[in-house]
């Protein structure tokens, strides 16, 4: 049995458990109620501190007035995200060019809830779940204090172990028995507590006065959208930390990484293992595959070179000799091809690999790249090309001129690293260009001007810079860097804060932007409709038509976000079925 059959079978134990006591009546006696598997485990201590943390309440009334300004920025944003992805799939479904199922449309993927969504570790993400429950809940708190609304308990969310906090408002004082509102200068409904009572016999509809405590729209507005502010600060200063102290303590090793050794090899018995990051030859720092390759290229069989490679950040020496000069190239990946160019009229096909060009073995990108550059337009050459059946075929192009560089040879491709790359020391390396891809970590902030920045880091962890997604520190790509300077002494923990700060940010600013949309029970949709409610209420001075009509338009608002989701999941499912 597997680790995560264990973890169903202790959940669904677990959940059993729960379900007698709760028929019992055990857990009713200690305040104890439950959603599905979720206990809410309630207690009154800690009210007072809340009295006192509301103590400034000028100061968390401007905190909120922000939130709610953000609020409905980020309702328009989340509308936009939501319309336009609608719009991308309709317009791809008339185009029969509708993307086909994936993970990133799996209906369990929507669902921000670690172990569930498989984008989200579970430790990390089960930290930054906690978080972001705890701020926006007592977010919420602190502010019904603020304006007077009582708290009637505080408590945590348990399932098996803690998954949050919360903090239980006074729904009736809050929102009001019948959506009652007071008037002052700021609300349209006047100084007064108005309730509505209706006449059984003539079923005519009286406003009156109440002394029940109900909080006003604005006051409403301010608890509602502090939830949402709650988060949106925890994610910028778990953004700030990130992007700037943390990542700037991280250095690259090198690009350089073991990926294959056999184990009966002499490279083996030297002590090379996979996820080893390669920086040294003799006395030559290796920072690529490249420059591997050329200082090997230069050595005759069973010449000794010393090989330093890193483990968990610690670098030490293999002695190895030279075993083989005739290495077959891996060569690149040919992604896609360009239409109307040399290699479509020469019948070259997308998802083969080009080994040699023009006679010289492709290792690397960098070795075609080189080929290209140095070729003119008219050229004849050979492209020798193996498919997945490992056969191989020879092409004979004739280039044309480089749409951005004059006097250069195009072939017309698209291509990638074909992956491992054999070296003459008796295992494989490839490449992956940590120092680039930390600098464009690094750079996120600065494009947050625009709105590419704020859609990187919307997908960072799921589809990142180019779909690949940056789901935080592994094992393996921790490998690629050491902490300097401050984080020295942390060694492999400076990876587990930016693992940490990653997600509390991501999850934060997830949260708080859906929380933003226009639908009830949603923060975002309460604060819409109170102020639907309010405008319609100014325009036409009547109370119950404002009320039903800003009731139904949150309503159809909520339904279509909700059809839009629904469309977004089963949408390549109706074109390429279940």
């Amino acid at each position: 049995m597997d680790g995560i059959h264990i973890a169903i079978a202790i959940l669904l134990l677990y959940w059993i458990v729960v379900i007698i006591l709760d028929r019992k009546g055990i857990l009713e006696k200690y305040n104890i109620s439950t959603y599905g598997p979720v206990l809410m485990i309630r207690t009154t201590k800690g009210l007072k501190l809340l009295d006192k943390l509301a103590i400034p309440k000028k100061a968390w009334r401007i905190y909120a007035d922000i939130g709610i300004r953000l609020m409905f920025v980020g309702m328009i944003a989340m509308l936009f995200v939501v319309i336009l992805s609608d719009l991308a799939m309709i317009a791809s479904y008339e185009a029969n060019t509708m993307p086909e199922p994936s993970k990133f449309n799996e209906a369990r993927n929507i669902f921000l809830i670690p172990g569930v969504n498989e984008f989200i570790p579970l430790t990390w993400g089960a930290i930054a779940l906690l978080v972001t429950l705890v701020v926006h809940e007592f977010s919420h708190a602190i502010l019904c204090r603020v304006e007077d609304i009582r708290v009637k308990s505080m408590g945590i969310l348990l399932a098996v172990v803690p998954i949050g906090g919360f903090a239980e408002p006074d729904d009736e004082e809050l929102f009001g028995k019948r959506e009652e509102e007071l008037n002052d200068e700021n609300d349209p409904y006047g100084d007064r507590r108005l309730g509505i009572i209706i006449d059984k016999k003539s079923e005519e509809k009286t406003i009156v006065k109440t002394d029940e405590k109900v909080a006003t729209r604005t006051q409403r507005a301010r608890i509602l959208a502090a939830g949402v502010m709650a988060n949106f600060v925890v994610a910028f200063l778990a953004f700030a930390l990130l992007f700037g102290p943390v990542l700037g303590s991280l250095a690259p090793l090198g690009d350089t990484m073991v990926v294959g050794v056999s184990e009966d090899g002499p490279a083996y018995s030297a002590g090379i293992r996979e996820d080893m990051i390669i920086t040294q030859l003799d006395d030559t720092s290796i920072n690529n595959v490249n420059e591997m390759l050329d200082y090997l290229d230069g050595l005759e069989a069973g010449t000794s070179v010393t090989v330093y490679a890193s483990t968990d950040r610690e670098i030490s020496s293999y002695q190895l000799e030279v075993t083989d000069t005739d290495i077959d190239p891996e060569g690149v990946l040919i992604q896609s091809i360009v239409e109307n160019t040399p290699a479509e009229a020469a019948g070259i096909e997308a998802g083969t690999h080009i080994l040699y060009l023009d006679g010289n073995p492709i290792y690397t990108y960098t070795d075609f790249s080189e080929v290209l550059s140095e070729s003119t337009p008219g050229q004849e050459i050979s492209a020798v090309v193996e498919n997945d059946e490992g056969e191989t075929t020879e092409y004979m192009v004739t280039l044309a001129e480089h749409p951005d560089y004059e006097g250069r040879g195009f072939l017309g491709v698209t291509t990638t690293s074909g992956g491992n790359v054999a070296t003459s020391l008796g295992f494989s390396v490839g490449e992956y260009p940590a120092a680039e891809y930390l600098e464009l970590l690094k750079g996120i902030p600065g494009m947050l001007g625009g709105v590419a920045g704020w859609y990187i880091i919307l997908v960072l962890p799921i589809s990142g810079f180019a779909g690949e997604g940056f789901p935080g520190f592994s094992e393996t790509l921790s490998q690629f860097y050491v902490p300097v300077g401050w984080a020295e002494p942390f060694g492999i923990g400076i990876f587990w804060l930016a693992n940490t700060l990653l997600w509390v940010g991501w999850l934060n600013f997830y949260v708080g932007l859906f929380n933003c949309l226009p639908a009830v029970p949603l923060d975002g949709g309460h604060v819409f409709r109170d102020s639907i409610n309010a405008f319609i209420y100014k325009v036409t001075g009547n109370e119950e038509k404002a009320e039903n009509v800003s009731a139904l338009i949150t309503a159809t608002f909520a339904m279509m976000i909700l059809l839009s989701f629904i469309f977004m999941v089963i949408g390549p499912y109706l074109v390429y079925g279940f």
